[in-house]
């Protein structure tokens, strides 16, 4: 298995993966999403692969703040159900990991709901802690 940056030739399987999470997203808006996230020099993506087989990906960002050290965030993890608890998850994590250490990031953080307690487990086992309980609210900008 290997690591290697996301491109838009992946926008099949990632359609694919966001479906798996429980992300109902057209295949044109993902791909309108990896175009900007690839465009930024602030956001990492990667899937990794074997034998020419996408089984995950991971996208992550560089989120400064004022009141805290610039931190990495990782926006979505998500491993192909047929290839879930093989290391694929963590070869994901790490490979993050490492692109936040080479962007001068020293903390990883992440969000992930309540209900998805194999996430939280998986996060727990490769080191990761619960910080806090929080309520996301936002604000929907489009035509009101």
């Amino acid at each position: 298995m290997q690591v290697r940056l996301l491109c838009l030739s992946d926008l099949p399987m990632a359609v694919e993966l966001l479906q798996q999470l429980g992300y109902e997203v057209s295949a044109d808006e993902v791909g309108a999403r990896i175009g900007r996230v690839l465009a930024s020099q602030t956001h990492y993506a990667a899937v990794a692969e074997d034998e020419g087989r996408v089984l995950g990906l991971v996208h992550a960002y560089e989120r400064p703040a004022l009141e805290k050290p610039c931190e990495a965030v990782v926006q979505s993890l998500v491993v192909d159900c047929r290839a879930r608890k093989t290391g694929t998850g963590r070869q994901l994590m790490v490979a993050a990991e490492a692109w936040a250490r080479a962007n001068g990031l020293a903390r990883v953080v992440l969000h992930t709901r309540i209900d998805r307690e194999e996430a939280r487990a998986f996060y727990e086992h490769i080191g990761y802690s619960r910080a806090t309980t929080s309520h996301l609210m936002g604000k929907s900008l489009e035509s009101a």
